[in-house]
């Protein structure tokens, strides 16, 4: 069954931009893109190695606005439109709430590897292990060929 309401997590990367390619290219429906902004605090943002401060959240969010402003520019090319959204907390936690409250039906996200002793988390990446692993939809993972 094709999906109504496809989810793509953008965190800037490459692969990123691959997963919303594919997601436009692939499903005919509604397409959502969401970038996670990490607290400040959080051992994965720039506040986990550096002080938090009011000019560190000012960019994280500027940086957010870029990153969906351009996945809307993606989608025009493409001849789509998608909705965005940008929400603050853990990267795994808060795709799999957006997924549990906003009625998505497949998640597309691209995969990171990395140096990490788990194969699935070599393969993929630690926030798409979780979401694979924890979603309660379909997540189509797009990685690189290389």
């Amino acid at each position: 069954m094709a999906p109504d309401h496809v989810l793509v997590p953008l965190d800037g990367s490459p692969l990123a931009d691959d997963a919303l390619a594919h997601a436009l290219e692939t499903f005919d429906c509604r397409v959502t893109v969401l970038n996670v902004v990490a607290p400040l605090d959080a051992a994965m943002s720039e506040g986990g190695v550096l002080e938090p401060g009011e000019d560190r959240r000012e960019a994280a969010v500027a940086r957010a606005d870029r990153l969906v402003e351009r996945a809307r520019q993606q989608a025009s090319e493409a001849g789509r439109t998608v909705e965005t959204a940008v929400e603050t907390g853990d990267p795994a936690d808060t795709i799999l709430a957006y997924v549990d409250g906003h009625d998505i039906d497949h998640v597309v996200m691209g995969g990171h590897g990395g140096s990490r002793s788990e194969l699935a988390r070599r393969l993929l990446g630690t926030v798409a292990t979780a979401v694979v692993g924890e979603a309660p939809v379909t997540v189509t993972v797009v990685r690189s060929g290389s």
